[in-house]
């Protein structure tokens, strides 16, 4: 490919890019047109673009613009003359005397001069041309103007560049936050819906926990009135979640942060999960745990789906093996709870983190749970991921900043 082919393709790609072919002409090119003009005492001026096939005059004062083939084109012959060029008779010129333009085949141009239209990158797009149908000259003071205006075109092109890109940012600005509004009040909707449907068996559970509690058969029977009293603070713990991730839902996403014992919320989720835990015989390790801050109710929700997980998806016939620890990072503390269960594949680990999502063998549906700890931590300005454990099980963690 030659380097007239190439950098042809560069103006037409430039060209494109700042639109200078498909936008009004506006009163500020025609206004800076008519000004040359009258500066250089011609009868005619134009902004001419050139592409690698065309010449389109955007602007011109004495005449209406138009557009020819570029090998017409008088400024095309001069397109990579890096300063003004003034040409008192352009039919004496070798470079234009066979021109069309200057032949009388398509005008009779004998006076010809311009100056280059450049883009801040360095590529010629076209050129500022004065002209008359008579031979002259300009002044010294007549030429500068000249290439000060052409400047003045290529300034103007970029404002309208750089004003049409600053409204297509604001415009998908305003498109952005308008789905967002959606989407939070799709969230809100969908947590108002869920709220009920939880509270409605849960209300019933805590009302028959109540009852059982004063029946004297239990108040006799001290392990069944704990069990029946660790049912209801469970129901009331859950109803307290519940209400709290309303409010998540419903402040879009703004956690209410205070002083939080890890320690302290994890014991209040592995009485919730002792049923579950018991059932299947889990070990349950707990490493010491550092105060954060964060929401505690929402830091619960997440802890108490990353230990059920732990524990429900264990290997057929093993006994669940849980671990919770935490480790100091330069920034923020890495909570990790890692199991000995059946594992997620390396390339399905970031999907379980999406609303609904099971493994590739069906056993493991994170529903709304996972979806829901990612958009819990990430309000905390914090991570969350997943990994193997050094027992082949998971490893899910998430980052809380210091």
């Amino acid at each position: 490919m030659s380097q007239d082919v190439i950098d042809a393709t560069v103006v037409d790609h430039e060209l494109e890019r700042y639109r200078a072919l498909d936008q009004t002409p506006g009163r500020d090119l025609q206004s800076l047109v008519d000004l040359i003009a009258q500066i250089c005492d011609v009868p005619h001026a134009a902004i001419n673009l050139i592409s690698s096939t065309a010449q389109h005059q955007i602007v011109a004062a004495g005449f209406e613009p138009s557009v020819c083939a570029r090998d017409d084109s008088m400024c095309a012959i001069v397109m990579g003359a890096p300063d003004a060029i003034v040409v008192a008779d352009a039919s004496v010129d070798e470079r234009f005397k066979h021109n069309p333009f200057v032949t009388g085949e398509i005008g009779s141009v004998r006076f010809y001069a311009s100056a280059p239209i450049i883009t801040p990158d360095g590529v010629p797009i076209g050129r500022l041309c004065v002209f008359d149908l008579v031979p002259r000259e300009l002044s010294p003071v007549q030429r500068q103007a000249l290439g000060v205006m052409a400047s003045q075109v290529m300034d103007l092109l970029e404002l309208r560049f750089r004003s049409q890109a600053l409204e297509e940012s604001l415009q998908e600005l305003t498109r952005a936050q308008e789905n967002l509004r959606r989407s939070n009040e799709h969230l809100s909707q969908f947590a108002d819906q869920v709220s009920h449907d939880l509270r409605t068996p849960l209300t019933a559970i805590l009302v028959n926990a109540e009852l059982l509690a004063t029946e004297p058969v239990i108040e006799g029977d001290a392990d069944v009135a704990q069990m029946v009293e660790a049912v209801e603070q469970a129901g009331h713990r859950m109803d307290a979640m519940i209400q709290q991730m309303l409010s998540f839902a419903q402040q879009g996403g703004r956690p209410r942060n205070a002083d939080v014992d890890l320690a302290h919320v994890l014991d209040l989720v592995l009485k919730d999960v002792a049923p579950l835990s018991q059932r299947s015989e889990a070990q349950i390790v707990v490493g010491e745990l550092p105060r954060v801050v964060g929401d505690a109710d929402l830091i619960y929700s997440v802890l108490l789906n990353l230990m059920t997980n732990a524990i429900k998806f264990a290997r057929p016939n093993q006994r669940p093996e849980v671990t919770v620890r935490a480790e100091r990072r330069d920034r923020h503390w890495r909570i990790r709870v890692d199991d000995n269960g059946i594992g997620v594949a390396e390339d399905r680990r970031e999907s379980m983190f999406e609303i609904f999502t099971r493994d590739d063998h069906d056993r493991i549906g994170h529903g709304i749970g996972l979806a829901t700890a990612r958009r819990i931590v990430e309000a905390h300005d914090g991570t969350i991921g997943m990994d193997a454990s050094p027992s082949g099980g998971t490893s899910v963690w998430f980052d809380l900043p210091l």
